[in-house]
């Protein structure tokens, strides 16, 4: 396509690692366009994710619990594109809803993976073998690009995690009324979306425990307001007399999370949404991943950076289905405190 001034859509609407992975390549998307004008569509949740970034003119949300739920939604979001007038869409997240969209709402070049969701209603169809996970996937957004000839080079590939300076004033108040040195806070993050991803809650509180003893701290446990295994680990540990344990389930918005995640000295997490931004914001992220399957493996899935250590899980083929919740648990147990306590104590002796 000729380089002139062009309305660019790019379409990522599932999770927080899809969206902040796909950054690296709206970013060579701007280099290569730097007059045309970007907008990136994304899931409410994902939204305070992009908001800022540089990189994007205009953050459209698809709500398909709200305003885009079911028929009427869909075709509202359809005529709200058509009226955008884009002249090129690009859509890294292959759902069939998204092809269709893109399709009705007369957008002339849409680019994509091609395969049984409805891959046919786009004009660049780029063969899809990210099932086989023997890329990164930030690897396989900026493979989309050089395929259809918009260079993207891997090198020098950079994620972008935008500022936010009244989260940023929230998280220097909160650091300041709770009296702790963010060069000293630790992150554990004991969350994930699917239970095959979460390492038992017991022996997160261990790891807690040995920066307790350690003096090795403070410490914030983060998750959602109603999270069972931040909750759980909660329930097995206390503050000490010198390392105090913040609760702070469901009181960050996810630009606050992103502000602390920005001064904090590491994050010990799952495999999951906040590795990713924590890696894209150069900090020293311990993730543990408890599956390593094709597809969902560390090749794939790993947070990008110099201070990443990441732990797996020594067996493959772990049974992790979330939908239909069958999960062997035996497998999460695989992983030792003491080989994510190695990983830990390694990037602390590190950074």
């Amino acid at each position: 396509m000729e380089n002139k001034r062009l309305h660019i859509l790019v379409v990522r609407t599932d999770r927080i690692g899809d969206v902040v992975l796909t950054t690296a390549a709206v970013r060579a998307l701007r280099k290569n366009y730097p007059d045309s004008r970007i907008a990136m569509m994304v899931a409410p949740g994902t939204r305070e994710l992009v908001e800022g970034n540089p990189d994007i003119d205009e953050v459209i949300i698809h709500d398909r619990d709200g305003n885009n739920k079911g028929f009427v939604g869909f075709w509202k979001q359809v005529f709200n594109l058509r009226r955008k007038k884009f002249d090129w869409a690009i859509i890294f997240h292959t759902k069939k809803w998204t092809n269709m969209f893109c399709f009705f709402a007369g957008i002339p070049r849409r680019t994509g993976y091609c395969n049984e969701k409805l891959g046919f209603l786009l004009t660049d169809r780029v063969p899809d073998d990210r099932e086989a996970g023997i890329k990164h996937e930030a690897e396989y957004c900026l493979d989309i690009l050089n395929s259809i000839g918009v260079p993207a080079p891997l090198s020098g590939m950079q994620c972008v995690i935008p500022v936010n300076k009244n989260s940023d004033a929230w998280a220097d108040q909160w650091f300041a009324e709770n009296n702790v040195n963010p060069k000293e806070f630790i992150i554990v993050n004991p969350s994930a979306s699917d239970p095959g991803r979460q390492w038992p809650a017991e022996r997160f509180a261990q790891i807690i425990e040995i920066l307790q003893s350690k003096n090795i701290g403070p410490i914030a446990v983060i998750g959602t307001k109603k999270d069972i295994a931040a909750a759980k680990v909660l329930s097995l540990v206390r503050s000490t007399d010198k390392i105090r344990v913040f609760d702070l389930r469901g009181q960050t918005s996810m630009s606050h999370l992103i502000a602390l995640l920005r001064q904090c000295r590491m994050l010990i997490s799952n495999d999951t949404g906040p590795v990713h931004i924590a890696a894209a914001l150069k900090k020293p992220v311990v993730s543990i991943f408890t599956r390593n399957e094709p597809g969902i493996n560390p090749e794939r899935w790993r947070p990008l950076g110099q201070t990443v250590k990441i732990v797996v899980t020594p067996v493959k083929g772990m049974i992790s289905n979330y939908k239909s919740k069958v999960i062997d648990y035996s497998y999460l147990n695989a992983i030792t405190v003491e080989s994510v306590w190695e990983a830990v104590d390694g990037l602390l002796k590190l950074c």
